[in-house]
């Protein structure tokens, strides 16, 4: 709703000191230079006792040829640029101690105002007198947004990280259930722990359902709706990070201190873990609006929930991956493409929800989130980041996590494993190039999906596996560790 740009500021000092500060400018009224090379410094000149609504306020000859700042308040932009111009300013500058909006104003009246007008926060001039001092020379300028941003490379390493671990954790449950199921003393006490659930073709649907549902009720009871969500998400995603926490911990042979409490016995150290979790979820939601540190918890947690999901939901088959994955491409594709189409602001209902419909200030903890590392205008006026939804991740993660559990059914070396895993890697690559070529938001399914289901299929029909992949490998009979 704004143009961005940069102000930059340097001191009288040798070597002069610098620095950047946030500035947000309407760019229908003037272009400002795209690199700093191409830029006029002025000497400022700071003026924020003063709102600028008479040129009374101001002595004879102050302003010429100089950058002047003001306070905002009790009159126009234009009226402001009008009475300093005609006073022999080069540059205005508008002080708001309140949170910056876009520059809006009838210009039309106002044709004879030609020089830059840019909003600027208080506590950046303030900050710029203790850092440069009072002799200040500053510019204007607009650098266009950067192609690349190295926040996607820590995305898709997340990413990867995430759907091969997923893939190998199910994995090892697999191989813990068919060691079961050859030891008849251990079967009983095995199914006990088992926690799976397992996706037929009938509940895939029925999910698919749901999904879209849901998507439909937060578009438009959003700002009741998020605050459900954010309480499913700290429930889940504690519970999430105590499954994973607690099988890495089941490893250490050491701290087992076992407690007794109603004729059942529990380790200590888990006790703690549990208090651990439950304070990092409600840490989480406390400060889940302090942009600078709170995504990475969100991350952390995420990334549990999503490990978590994807070892305990279960597809049957092949069969059940084909109709879950290629429903949810059509439901991403409909919610992203087609729904602009539809409502009455034209813009995508997907979109609209993961952004917080309405200007909402609470957002969805359903994504991984990383800022965006490189510096441009847009990280000096706000923390932008980067998203990848929590459905980016699971819904290929369940089909690598089929192909590793394929792969210990049939004893295949993790070829089918290492495949998927490799296709997802691709996608996620081929998911960044569209953006970086579009420059608008991506259905990431519309590429993972492709890239899974297709190499997976190659790699069954090569091992002549194809019936046996798509109607599931039933490990019960005949399976000996």
């Amino acid at each position: 709703t704004a143009d961005e740009g940069i102000l930059h500021a340097s001191g009288s000092g040798v070597p002069p000191v610098t620095k950047d500060y946030c500035i947000i400018y309407n760019s229908n009224w003037v272009s400002l230079p795209k690199t700093l090379d191409n830029a006029t410094f002025r000497t400022l000149e700071n003026l924020t006792s003063t709102v600028l609504c008479s040129s009374a306020e101001v002595p004879s000859g102050l302003m010429k040829d100089k950058a002047v700042v003001v306070m905002r308040g009790n009159c126009t932009f234009l009226e402001k640029a009008r009475i300093a111009q005609n006073l022999g300013a080069k540059m205005l500058l508008i002080a708001s101690k309140s949170r910056l909006s876009a520059i809006s104003d009838n210009k039309t009246d106002f044709e004879d105002v030609t020089l830059p007008i840019a909003l600027i926060r208080y506590n950046d001039i303030v900050d710029m007198q203790l850092v440069l001092g009072n002799e200040v020379n500053v510019t204007l300028y607009s650098p266009p947004l950067p192609e690349f941003d190295y926040s996607m490379v820590v995305i898709f390493l997340i990413a990867v990280f995430t759907v091969a671990l997923g893939g190998y954790w199910s994995g090892v449950a697999e191989l813990e259930n068919l060691k079961a199921v050859a030891s008849p003393g251990e079967r009983e006490t095995r199914w006990k722990k088992e926690e799976n659930v397992t996706f037929t073709p009938v509940t895939v649907i029925l999910f698919v359902v749901i999904c879209c549902v849901m998507l439909v009720l937060l578009y438009f009871f959003y700002k009741w709706l998020v605050y459900v969500i954010i309480s499913v998400f700290c429930l889940a995603s504690a519970m999430s990070l105590y499954n994973c926490l607690a099988a890495l911990i089941g490893q250490i042979p050491f701290g087992q201190c076992r407690i007794t409490c109603s004729n059942k016995t529990i380790e200590v150290r888990l006790i703690f873990l549990a208090i651990f979790c439950i304070a990092a979820a409600v840490v989480w939601a406390v400060f889940r609006n302090e942009d600078r540190w709170a995504w990475i918890l969100q991350d952390i947690l995420g990334v549990a929930f999503c490990l978590n999901f994807i070892k305990t939901l279960k597809m049957p088959n092949f069969k059940s991956c084909v109709i879950l994955l290629g429903l949810l491409l059509l439901y991403d594709v409909f919610f992203v493409f087609i729904t602009p189409f539809i409502t009455k602001n034209g813009a995508s209902i997907m979109v609209e929800v993961a952004a917080g419909p309405f200007g909402n200030s609470e957002k969805l903890p359903v994504v991984i989130r990383v800022p965006r590392l490189e510096h441009s205008a847009s990280t000096l006026c706000d923390l932008p980041f980067s998203l990848l939804g929590f459905g980016d991740i699971i819904v290929p993660g369940l089909l690598v996590a089929y192909c590793r559990r394929f792969d210990v059914q049939t004893r295949s070396s993790s070829v089918y494993y290492i495949s998927c895993t490799i296709a997802y890697a691709v996608g996620m690559v081929l998911t960044f190039i569209v953006l970086a070529l579009m420059k608008m938001g991506q259905p990431a399914l519309l590429y993972l999906v492709p890239c899974t289901l297709i190499t997976s299929s190659l790699v069954a029909w090569r091992r002549k596996e194809m019936k046996k992949f798509w109607k599931g490998s039933s490990y019960q009979v005949g399976w000996r560790p």
